[in-house]
């Protein structure tokens, strides 16, 4: 039960990230985007802090004794490495975004799909067969719904690509954090580390105009509070409770709820190829679930 219940929050974090698509695009009308990135996290962790104290609330009401305070030396390490990583992927895929295509960086950043089962055999641990192959057909159907512009590598792609090693980073240091320690303080340390190391870098390279911001206000309050405050934290509890390389194929639905999200909002039309791309991309996701289904707990 509790397994489901970490796959239907992130697949809820899927749904929202895809929506958010549409405003983290508005938003580039107005300011850069580690100016954006600061924002962003920076309200998000604002946000988190009546969070954390109704959290801490109820766990006294309870008689929990699992409070952990925001000092706890292994809360502190983890938010730190986890928020550095955050950073350096939405940095480098923003980056990759100025020279290549959209279609292409969103098929890319999907990588950490096939590179989380990676990191796990490297620390010895088991991936199911089942699971490298529903990686590979996620991979097939992102590709379909991705990829209208052909294939070629340039620099963009390079950096897309680090940003979706340094994505499937985050995901194996939350997967290594969030039993040990409280995954809502953990991800009130990860946007507040990724706010805090992008604002002398908007700073520097992209100045900061309080009024272009203002004007970014409704772009920037959605990703904030829904994208990173809701489904960012959704992700951690949810990756308590689910394996990371299950976990990883279920957050890159985001990309179907994005195309789905553009149909009904935006108008935009979803041709044969895109539709293809999201059945097997949940078809994928049923395959490499099977191993759980028969209670392998080896991933």
């Amino acid at each position: 039960m509790n397994k489901l219940k970490g796959e239907l929050l992130l697949l809820i974090a899927a749904v929202i990230w895809g929506s958010s698509f549409i405003f983290q695009k508005m938003g580039m009308d107005y300011i850069g985007p580690l100016t954006f990135t600061f924002f962003r996290f920076g309200i998000g962790a604002v946000a988190m802090i009546p969070v954390m104290k109704v959290s801490d609330g109820i766990k006294k009401r309870r008689d929990e004794c699992n409070i952990i305070s925001l000092r706890n030396r292994l809360l502190v390490t983890g938010g730190i490495l986890v928020g550095v990583s955050n950073f350096a992927a939405a940095t480098l895929q923003q980056g990759g975004l100025v020279f290549t295509t959209a279609g292409k960086a969103g098929f890319i950043t999907t990588m950490d799909m096939a590179i989380v089962p990676f990191i796990l055999i490297l620390l010895k641990r088991k991936v199911p067969a089942l699971t490298w192959t529903g990686v590979a057909i996620a991979m097939v159907g992102m590709y379909l719904l991705c990829m209208k512009e052909g294939f070629s590598v340039n620099k963009g792609d390079l950096l897309c690509f680090a940003g979706a090693a340094g994505y499937a980073v985050q995901i194996i240091l939350i997967d290594a954090y969030v039993d040990k320690v409280d995954p809502i303080k953990l991800a009130f340390f990860e946007f507040a580390v990724t706010a805090v190391i992008a604002l002398p870098f908007a700073i520097i390279f992209e100045g900061i105009n309080l009024t272009l911001v203002a004007q970014c206000a409704i772009p920037l309050l959605y990703t904030a509070i829904l994208e990173v405050c809701v489904a960012f934290s959704l992700q951690m509890i949810g990756q308590k409770y689910a394996p990371p390389a299950i976990a990883t194929i279920i957050m890159s639905l985001e990309s179907v709820f994005a195309v789905i999200c553009g149909a009904l909002f935006l108008g935009e039309v979803m041709a044969g190829r895109e539709i293809t791309g999201c059945v097997i991309m949940f078809a994928a996701l049923i395959i490499a679930q099977i191993p759980e289904m028969r209670n392998d707990d080896s991933i």
